[in-house]
């Protein structure tokens, strides 16, 4: 099991790449977001969001024991789940996806209150919910983007 773990908490190794592997996932993480677009259910896409959220806690839990380290770098699902939220129900163009990668990357890294807060929560609890409060803090720019922009930024 703490193989699986691994795997899924470095979205299938990408969390190993060499550089920057955050961005690396939250790439990673685009083709996953592709196959919810095509589906285009919202139900679909809840059930996503929600089910990375509960694995993740949990491989990122198990990525901790095996790499022997609190927040490995190689741990990228909390990125996945922060692009998935950023997108999540918007009609974006490839514009808009591009705007909602670098908002999720600035929130990412500078986690404002509370993902700062959030990140201090135990084990793959703490690696999930700051990024998706980054991941919420991007939706909400996003969204305030599509009202103030829509010709810009929808699909």
């Amino acid at each position: 099991m703490s193989r699986l773990g691994l795997i899924i908490a470095t979205f299938g190794y990408v969390g190993f790449f060499p550089v920057a592997p955050g961005t690396a996932g939250s790439l990673a993480a685009l083709g996953l977001y592709a196959v919810v677009r095509w589906v285009n259910h919202p139900a679909f896409e809840a059930g996503v969001i929600v089910t990375v959220f509960a694995v993740g806690v949990w491989a990122a839990t198990r990525a901790e024991e095996v790499l022997g380290a609190e927040d490995p770098g190689p741990v990228v699902i909390d990125e996945v789940l922060g692009m998935l939220i950023t997108l999540a129900g918007l009609p974006l163009s490839l514009t808009g996806v591009i705007a909602g990668f670098i908002l999720f990357r600035i929130f990412d890294v500078v986690k404002p209150f509370p993902a700062g807060r959030l990140e201090r929560a135990p084990r793959g609890w703490g690696i999930m919910l700051d990024d998706a409060m980054a991941g919420v803090y991007g939706h909400l720019v996003l969204r305030l983007g599509l009202w103030a922009l829509p010709a810009w930024m929808l699909a």
